[in-house]
């Protein structure tokens, strides 16, 4: 809108010199009120003699009048005096205004000058200089609060930034390998002079499992960016469900692969049935890839403290406890070296970023003698809760 002042300092100016205005003049007119109240306006006139019924007065250059000729003269005074006290008071409050507006400038000046600062080093950071702070000293207030809350912001803003780039490298150089790896085989089918009809159809094979595990990595990059970025829509979803099916849909235990030990009861909530399927598909996949011959899954479902709680142990290799963080994040193993079996290190990943879409969380505990169990908790259905557990 036209007219509006358009900064703070303006603003803040025009508010003291309101206030001071309002106030001044509430003052003033109390006072006033006070005044007439109290008859402070009196006007003296001396009477000079005496008769029966009446006393004689003579007024400052005029003669003797009677008494109410006199009254009427004394109440006309005392408005004259009362209109030159608000007409002298009016023009205190007008300098006194004019005083107050250049105060409130300058208070309000010193007052916004952290703003400006923070201001001018907040524009100053980028992407390039994003490790830069506010560094904001002084007493502990609105302002140091203020700064502390932007400099918090950019340090979560560049681990972000750096998880970011972390990921990209990652994932260019995951779909790089297979990319180098199916130009070498067909390289190398082209330069055989005397190709068989086998050479071929075991390179297609080669290339086509490759295909596949290029096909599964862009399907977890999918779901990944999709959990990050939030749910669509939430439905009434109950865990013990969806892990029953997850669980019927597995292919049967081999003679040395790892033993299943459900512990299933009601666990509502509130979320996305793919994604949560997602979750336990990639929860279990994990346990029953990074376990050990003869080892065993705990999968339990269940309501406890007012959450649905899903948890997901197994038996494997030690995991030292400085590494289950690391865990979490895309494109991050156990083992290093076991690049290339067709697994990328999303499970994890995924399962943490589909837990956080739905407001839960996600822990993941080290065993003692080896393995994980990680537990994703997520707030229990609106409306009513599940059983316990």
């Amino acid at each position: 809108m036209r007219g509006v002042p358009r900064t703070v300092r303006m603003r803040l100016t025009l508010l003291y010199g309101t206030l001071f205005t309002v106030s001044g003049a509430a003052l003033l007119g109390i006072t006033f009120l006070l005044l007439q109240r109290n008859a402070v306006f009196k006007v003296r006139v001396p009477c000079f003699d005496m008769k029966a019924a009446e006393c004689a007065y003579r007024l400052p250059g005029t003669s003797p009048t009677t008494a109410d000729s006199v009254n009427a003269w004394r109440e006309r005074q005392q408005q004259t005096q009362a209109q030159e006290f608000l007409t002298q008071a009016g023009i205190a409050l007008a300098i006194m205004l004019v005083v107050s507006l250049a105060l409130g400038w300058f208070v309000a000046g010193r007052v916004l000058r952290p703003l400006r600062t923070m201001t001018t080093t907040v524009q100053q950071i980028s992407a390039r200089n994003v490790n830069e702070r506010l560094a904001f000293t002084g007493p502990r207030d609105e302002l140091t609060d203020l700064a502390g809350t932007v400099d918090g912001l950019l340090g979560r803003l560049e681990a972000a930034l750096d998880a970011q780039k972390r990921f990209v490298a990652n994932a260019a150089h995951e779909l790089r390998t297979p990319l180098t790896l199916e130009r070498a085989l067909l390289e190398e089918t082209l330069t055989d002079r005397r190709p068989t009809l086998e050479a071929f159809r075991a390179t297609f094979e080669r290339i086509l499992t490759i295909s596949d595990q290029q096909g599964r990595l862009l399907e977890s990059l999918l779901t990944l960016a999709i959990s990050e970025r939030g749910l669509d829509g939430r439905v009434s979803v109950d865990l013990a469900a969806i892990t029953e099916g997850v669980l019927a849909a597995r292919p049967g235990a081999s003679a040395d692969g790892p033993r299943l030990y459900p512990r299933i009861e009601p666990a509502a909530t509130d979320g996305d049935p793919a994604l949560l399927e997602r979750l336990v598909a990639n929860l279990v996949d994990n346990a029953t890839r990074y376990n050990v011959p003869g080892g065993s899954i705990d999968v339990a479902t269940g309501s406890r403290d007012g959450q649905a709680v899903l948890s997901v142990g197994n038996t494997g290799p030690v995991v030292p406890p400085e590494q289950v963080a690391r865990l979490l994040e895309p494109f991050q193993r156990l083992d290093r070296s076991a690049r290339g079996d067709g697994h990328h290190g999303l499970g994890l990943s995924i399962a943490h970023a589909i837990v956080l879409a739905h407001g839960g969380t996600l822990t993941a505990l080290p065993r003692p003698d080896g393995g994980l169990t990680v537990q994703a908790s997520f707030p229990a259905r609106r409306g009513g809760a599940a059983s316990g557990s």
